[in-house]
């Protein structure tokens, strides 16, 4: 298991991993991503961003950073950023197959990324990962699993992943969508020769979407190491947007309301990693101080009286424009 390796890390951040979605691309559902990113969403001018944000991830104690095949040109970017820092050896490194981004660099595009989880778009996924990660690769993960995704039948592509994991790669699932809980449950009941095929489960978690708490305490049990994305529900717990309970427990704690929700999942007795999805090193500074936030069960339980009905949560979700 690669995640062992942050076992032997002291820092107080080693917990807090580092998510490309909203860098690797120009558009992304993010709020506030219009005032983040610079006018120039080049190739170019992303690559610098994302490098940044990967040197200071890393000198403030960052150990995961999290790619997609389908966040634009993360890989390539992370990839880049390795080979330009070969003494860089202790970062565990995870990606996703199962969707295609088709916006071809266009934030304006009508369809963005194009879900497909056979076992002949894994083949076609795995190649283009490995051709710009190599042995880098340490986790890929089989992209927004749902209760009825054919990932989770489909016995040819479990033959085929759990080849990947006698090779080395440690094979998991990410999830999305009000029915978290079931496809992490149908997962973990999946199994090749016997033995548990997924090591790994990132799920949505944080103050607003609290539904598959439960599920995760389960994967920990069975396990698994539980990442968790989305810890700022896509920018809703961040600075204006951020309910009344959520800015009056910052003002007490004297962090911003971003350090406060991450550190609302961290305190999650099954929570592994918990992602940043910063896009600029201010908000990465900011995120990362959620290591030290200190929360009171009183403080506790206000914040936990904000979940929503997942259904309502989610439909909300998709109704976010790309930016």
């Amino acid at each position: 298991m690669p995640f062992a390796r942050l076992a032997t890390v002291t820092t107080p951040t080693c917990h807090i991993g580092l998510g490309l979605a909203a860098v690797g691309r120009p558009g992304y559902i993010n709020l506030g991503r219009d005032r983040d990113l610079p006018d120039d969403r080049s190739v170019d001018a992303l690559r610098e961003r994302t490098h940044e944000l990967l040197d200071a991830a890393y000198a403030q104690g960052v150990r995961y950073i999290d790619a997609a095949r389908s966040y634009g040109r993360s890989e390539e970017f992370l990839a880049d950023w390795l080979k330009a820092r070969p003494g860089i050896q202790d970062v565990v490194v995870g990606s996703k197959w199962g969707y295609t981004y088709t916006a071809d660099w266009s934030a304006d595009a009508v369809q963005h990324e194009v879900k497909d989880h056979s076992l002949a778009a894994y083949e076609r996924q795995r190649a283009e990962s490995d051709a710009l990660l190599g042995d880098r690769l340490d986790l890929y993960q089989i992209h927004s699993v749902t209760p009825d995704s054919p990932a989770l039948t489909d016995t040819a592509l479990h033959a085929r992943l759990a080849e990947a994991a006698a090779q080395g790669v440690t094979i998991g699932f990410s999830t999305s969508g009000p029915a978290q809980a079931d496809a992490v449950r149908a997962a973990l009941a999946v199994t090749v020769d016997g033995e548990p095929l997924f090591r790994t489960v990132q799920s949505t978690f944080n103050l607003l979407e609290t539904s598959a708490g439960p599920a995760l305490a389960e994967a920990h049990a069975a396990g698994l190491t539980v990442i968790v994305k989305e810890g700022m529900a896509n920018g809703r717990l961040a600075g204006p947007q951020a309910p009344d309970a959520l800015r009056a427990v910052a003002a007490s704690t004297g962090l911003g309301c971003d350090a406060v929700a991450l550190a609302f999942v961290l305190r999650q007795p099954w929570a592994g990693v918990v992602l940043s999805g910063a896009a600029t090193t201010e908000q990465l500074s900011s995120n990362l101080h959620a290591a030290v936030v200190d929360l009171d069960d009183e403080q506790l339980t206000r914040l936990a009286g904000l979940a929503e009905d997942a259904h309502a949560y989610w439909e909300r979700r998709g109704g976010l424009p790309w930016h």
